[in-house]
């Protein structure tokens, strides 16, 4: 008897809980108050508790792989560390998950259909996408396919296929950043939007718009790149040089527009306050270290293959925090 293995009812029982509830926790639903999830996890530890995920996809027909698939057009690729931090979590679900992880970028339709084709014959458990094309075909060659599927962040154009996704809170992280601005008493700020084709770009314009409320706006839009955050800097001192904050949409434009902003003369934040979106390692090291939206990228990736294999039904969104530092 020494050498069983610890069973779920056992696990269950230490925990003074159902057997169903110890299974939720297992595998990571939300649907579990606090204080019944922590007795399971102590009682998973305790006991040395292991689910059986081999058992567990035999009996749902699955083959324990999960891919990763990065959507790209040629000439924009994901910006880092944002790729880096969503596949460490969606490698660390996987892992935990007992999942094999497959990754693949795609740039081309033609590339997208074999892909697709590809996956079905793999018989792959799901997808995680992260799609950079407005009205991605890949979501509906999927669906075709019977392949679940969940995306990294929420579907922009008009497509007819609706599938889980998992986001952060890009419009109210954005209304904090700019209520922020407000609330410190700037009167001419302006923002460094993301890619009009975007939903995440056009999610962070409407948070910046919402705290404004009625105020002037002046808007530029950028790649999320660094580069393309300094020349969007250049393009709104040159059309109004007198303004005196600025909130980017992507950390790595704020870093573009304080290197701007340094070369122009510009005090920041005594004649210009800069806040980002991200909190990428770079926010921390720049003179004056930036203030920006922190999102959760790793736990988002997470949450990816949680929903993908726990077949979610509902979006995943969230929460985001401003983290203060000196830029404004």
């Amino acid at each position: 008897m020494a050498g069983r293995r610890p069973t779920l009812e056992q696990v269950a029982a230490r925990a003074k809980v159902s057997r169903g509830t110890a299974s939720r926790v297992v595998n990571g639903s939300a649907k579990v108050s606090g204080p019944a999830r922590e007795a399971v996890l102590r009682a998973i530890d305790e006991l040395g508790y292991v689910p059986n995920h081999a058992a567990r996809a035999l009996a749902a027909r699955r083959t324990g792989t999960v891919a990763l698939v990065m959507s790209e057009e040629p000439g924009r690729p994901f910006e880092q560390p944002y790729f880096g931090e969503l596949l460490s979590g969606v490698g660390a679900a996987a892992d935990a998950a007992g999942a094999a992880l497959t990754l693949t970028f795609t740039h081309s339709s033609a590339g997208r259909a074999d892909l697709a084709d590809d996956l079905r014959a793999q018989r792959v458990d799901g997808v995680v996408l992260a799609s950079l094309i407005r009205e991605d075909p890949l979501p509906g060659l999927l669906e075709r396919h019977g392949v679940p599927l969940v995306l990294a962040g929420r579907p922009h154009g008009r497509d007819a296929v609706r599938p889980v996704y998992v986001d952060a809170d890009n419009r109210g992280g954005s209304r904090r950043a700019t209520g922020y601005l407000v609330g410190q008493g700037r009167r001419r700020i302006a923002t460094i939007a993301g890619p009009r084709d975007t939903a995440v770009g056009a999610d962070r314009l409407a948070g910046y718009r919402e705290a404004l409320s009625g105020r002037r706006e002046l808007v530029t839009h950028g790649d999320f790149s660094e580069a393309g955050g300094a020349a969007a800097m250049r393009r709104l001192l040159d059309r109004e040089p007198s303004l005196d904050a600025v909130f980017a949409a992507s950390a790595n434009m704020a870093l573009g527009a304080l290197r701007v902003l340094e070369q122009r003369g510009r005090r920041v934040p005594e004649d210009v306050a800069v806040v980002g979106f991200e909190d990428v390692p770079d926010a921390r090291g720049t003179r004056p270290a930036l203030t920006t939206v922190r999102q959760p990228t790793e736990a988002m990736g997470r949450r990816m293959v949680e929903a993908l294999l726990d077949r979610t039904a509902a979006p995943v969104i969230c929460g985001t925090d401003l983290v203060v530092r000196e830029s404004a």
